[in-house]
């Protein structure tokens, strides 16, 4: 019973691998787009979406894992060398799912400076705008008021 827990374990490891594969796609995918000439936020929400969906199977395969881990890491701990080459197996896969861990947060972290850049930018379009529409709207109003120009001067002679 012990050995099909831990062929379990060992293939929702290799699922959380695939997974966090997908996942670091659609980071590349993110990556690429704050990186190009025009940026399509609607594809972005969609990648965001997507990411959204895997990171909950993400969590719904750490839960498993646990609490199936949990149920057998006695026998585990009182069998270590019976079950030797699969727990080998298993820390090679933590290894790397921790490994891919790592890689994913580095490419969350550099996204995440290229959205605050982009959305910098734009903050700076914005206020550019503003100012642009604020002096236009002050000459229009200031011509409007003065349009009439009384004389200055009367000739009082006549």
């Amino acid at each position: 019973m012990t050995e099909n827990y831990l062929t379990v374990l060992e293939e929702s490891l290799r699922t959380k691998l695939q997974v966090m594969e997908q996942i670091q796609q659609y980071n590349l995918r993110q990556q690429e787009i704050f990186q190009g000439d025009t940026v399509d936020m609607n594809q972005f929400d969609a990648y965001i979406e997507e990411k959204g969906s895997l990171i909950q199977q993400l969590e719904s395969l750490d839960n498993g894992f646990e609490s199936l881990y949990e149920k057998v890491a006695a026998e585990l701990a009182d069998n270590r060398a019976k079950y030797a080459e699969q727990i080998r197996r298993l820390q090679g896969l933590v290894t790397e799912v921790t490994d891919k861990s790592v890689m994913i947060q580095a490419q969350e972290a550099r996204n995440k400076k290229l959205v605050e850049a982009y959305f910098q930018k734009a903050k700076g379009h914005i206020g550019d705008n503003r100012r642009t529409s604020k002096a236009a709207y002050d000459d229009y109003r200031n011509m409007s008021k003065g349009a009439v120009n009384l004389p200055q001067f009367m000739d009082s002679k006549k």
